[in-house]
């Protein structure tokens, strides 16, 4: 059995790490205007993208892993605690409206479940055989992907899901705010966005929860590009799953096609309002069975559909 942390050995582990550190020219920040707290926040949060663009080579190379392997069926699991086990279940959760993938594809662990997501779990972060738990009842492949997530790297739930991961065979990046974490160490893909001290000392949902939400966006939405659900920079796999969504379908084929509003009506209904379908009909003039068809033998990428369809 894991042997527990004493509050010695948190606290030392807490004082090396760059996010927690204490700031004492922002000690007497409650005693200033608001304006001008408001002012130091944004100075802050605009060094957060300078940090993530370090790391690009390292998101790029994980993203081309991640493709590889959902391109195969695998799966894409976050696993953190706290604000990083929220960040990774709302990413998870904006893929299926989006780019129209299974809920099961893109999957957001947090430790302590459901509950976490609105109340903070006793326990749950320092527990790496919940990760083991939690992972086991997915069931993962060889073709599956963990990222973990955690602002200070050093989360046993995020670190254990890591470990469990990579022993299975599967994929795993490690994503941190810290140099020389132990997530970065366990995972075949260390990412390590250096954010610094934050304004409220200690408060990761601050500069590092802003760093780990662009770097989720890249993964997920890079991942999405690389496996067709775009085209260009059109999100021809949306679900219209309401109102918004379906003008929003309609806009989309419009875009790609320059189609009248009455055909781009014949095609979307024809094609049981898959958006892909409806171009590649409008594109090429082939019926909607025959697009159905084309899209299916090309892996669903719609720019190769398009070249099959005019060859």
């Amino acid at each position: 059995m894991t042997s527990r942390r004493t509050s010695h050995d948190l606290h030392t582990e807490l004082a090396s790490l760059t996010t927690e550190a204490f700031r004492p020219e922002l000690a007497e920040i409650d005693r200033l205007p608001t304006l001008d707290i408001a002012r130091l926040m944004n100075g802050e949060d605009a060094g957060v993208p300078a940090a993530v663009a370090t790391q690009l080579p390292r998101i790029a190379a994980a993203i081309d892993a991640v493709a590889q392997r959902m391109a195969r069926g695998g799966r894409l699991v976050y696993a953190g605690a706290g604000t990083a086990g929220r960040l990774g279940v709302l990413d998870a959760s904006e893929c299926p409206p989006t780019f129209n993938t299974d809920p099961a594809q893109v999957v957001g662990l947090i430790a302590g479940g459901p509950e976490a997501m609105v109340t903070s779990v006793e326990g749950a972060e320092d527990s790496p055989e919940l990760a083991r738990k939690d992972l086991d009842a997915l069931g993962l492949t060889a073709d599956d992907t963990v990222v973990g997530v955690s602002a200070s790297g050093r989360t046993p739930y995020a670190v254990g899901a890591v470990e469990h991961a990579r022993a299975l065979g599967a994929l795993t990046v490690g994503l941190a705010c810290n140099e020389h974490s132990a997530l970065a160490a366990a995972a075949e893909h260390g990412i390590e966005v250096v954010v610094g001290p934050e304004l409220i000392t200690g408060s990761t949902r601050l500069k590092a929860g802003t760093a780990q939400k662009l770097v989720l966006n890249m993964l997920s939405t890079i991942t999405m590009i690389r496996l067709g659900k775009t085209y260009g920079n059109l999100m021809v796999d949306v679900r219209a799953s309401n109102d918004k969504l379906r003008a929003r379908s309609r806009r989309i084929v419009s875009l790609a096609t320059g189609a009248s509003d009455a055909e781009i009506e014949k095609a979307l209904t024809e094609s049981g309002g898959e958006v892909k379908n409806a171009i590649l009909a409008l594109l090429s003039g082939v019926d909607g069975p025959t697009a159905a068809r084309l899209l299916h033998e090309s892996g669903g990428h719609l720019r190769t559909a398009l070249t099959h369809a005019t060859a």
